[in-house]
This record gives structure tokens, sequence and C-alpha cells, in this order.
């Protein structure tokens, strides 16, 4: 009997070590297997300038335009806000913008916000008039699908009504049915964001490589190791790293390559 008593117990402290520590073991298990390296390694406008020998502080070309969403609001499948910074950043130097997944506009807007005037924004999102037309492919995540459904409910967003509205072109389209032949090399800067099963990151991807001029950058959302929606962005993204150099930016969920000439 005691030694049952303490079997029970060994058992019960093993889970509840497990239920505590749950995210730092799924960690360990699910490394990422690409570089992780600083936000100054994407762009040279990220380095920090000395102000003196205590406090290095950002340079002008990093101090933006941004707001938060109150989570009162329950949009789903937002950036963070350090991510949104990191954004809000690179749309003050890039003219032509191309985002995969609207979702609520955060992004898209925050892009609009620090964009130049000249600038032109295309975002694509489904329509949601026809996502009961949507199917899921054999060997995608189930749960990506779902959110993706979930994410794909607007037909104005956070953006609508706004002065910035003007550089913004919204497009109500599958990913997987767009024409990407007429942008050949035309963006500066592409954010993958959409669908994050298997088949929808990988078309994604293939058209923004095409899309993409010879000084752009691509950014993909939700690399997260061992985060069962990210599952499929993760597994993609470690295939291709294979033969693109891709990295993940510290404490996000970004990863980018960067076209050098």
């Amino acid at each position: 009997m005691i030694n049952l008593i303490i079997f029970i117990l060994i058992i019960s402290n093993l889970i509840l070590f497990f239920l505590i520590n749950k995210k730092k073991i799924k960690n360990f298990f699910y490394k990422s297997k690409i570089s992780t390296v600083s936000v100054s390694e994407l762009n040279k406008i990220f380095e920090t300038q000395k102000i003196d020998n205590k406090i290095y502080g950002p340079k002008k070309d990093v101090i933006i335009k941004s707001f938060c969403i109150s989570p009162e609001n329950k949009i789903v499948g937002m950036t963070s806000n350090y991510e949104a910074w990191i954004i809000g950043c690179l749309s003050k130097v890039s003219k032509n913008i191309f985002e995969f997944g609207t979702c609520s506009g955060k992004s898209t807007y925050i892009m609009a916000l620090n964009s130049k005037d000249d600038s032109k924004i295309i975002t694509l999102t489904l329509n949601p008039k026809k996502i009961d037309k949507i199917s899921n492919k054999k060997g995608d995540n189930k749960i990506s699908y779902r959110n993706m459904i979930d994410e794909s409910i607007y037909n104005k967003f956070l953006f609508s009504g706004s002065n910035e509205e003007k550089k913004i072109k919204v497009i109500f389209q599958n990913s997987v049915n767009f024409d990407e032949t007429k942008y050949k090399g035309f963006f500066d800067l592409i954010f993958i964001d959409g669908g994050h099963t298997y088949n929808i990151v990988k078309n994604d991807t293939r058209k923004a490589f095409y899309m993409l001029n010879n000084k752009g950058i691509i950014l993909w959302h939700d690399y997260v190791s061992g985060k069962t929606s990210s599952k499929d962005v993760v597994k993609f993204i470690n295939e291709i790293a294979k033969k693109k150099k891709i990295f993940r930016i510290k404490n996000t969920s970004l990863c980018f390559f960067k076209n050098i000439i």
C-alpha cells in the first residue's frame, strides 16, 4: 500500500512538473533548424546609435507610427508589437509591398502608416463569401486550416476609412489562384502571413520569390517550433532553408530572406 502511494505521488509530481514546464520542454525537443540572428542583420536601419557609454538608442529611421489593439477586441492572428515595429520600420524603406494574409489589417495599416506617400501595398485575403469553397489538402495541419477560416471573416479592416487606405489594394482571392506573373521582380517587401497549412505556405513562398526584386526582403510570420498551429510553417521553412539563406529574428516568430546583389 505504501509503495502504491509513493508511486502515485511520483507520477503526480511528474505530471505537475510537465504542466508547469510544458513550454520549455517543447522548445527543447523542437529546436529551430535555422540560425537566429539580431534584427540588425535584417537591415542596417536597425543598428543602434551610441548616446553615451551607458546607453544606445534608435536611429530616426526606426521611429514609426504604430498602435495597439485592446485584447477586448478579440482579434486573432496578429503580430506582436515588436514584430509590428519591425514591419513598420521596413515599410519606411520599401516602396512596393505585398502581403499574403490581411486578416484584420493590423500589419497592413502599420505598413501604410509608415511607408512613403507614393508607396503601393497589395494585400491578399480570402473572400468571406467564398470560404465554404475552400478545402483542406491531404496532409495539411487541420488546426492551421481552421485558423485560416477564422481569420478570413473581414469585409472591412482596421485601415478602412483612413487616409492611408488610398495606398492599399485589397484582393479577395485564394492565394493559390493568384496570378503572380505580372509582378515579376516588383516588390521590395513581401510579408507571408496567410494560411499556415503546408501547401499554402509553399504556394505563397514560391510566388513571393518570383515577385521579389533584387534588393527585396521576404518575411514569414509564425515560425514557432512546438506550436501546433505553426507546425507546417516550421516544416516548410526548415525544408527551404536548405536551399535559401533564411534566418529567424531573435525574440520574434519572424523569419526572413533578403536578396543581395
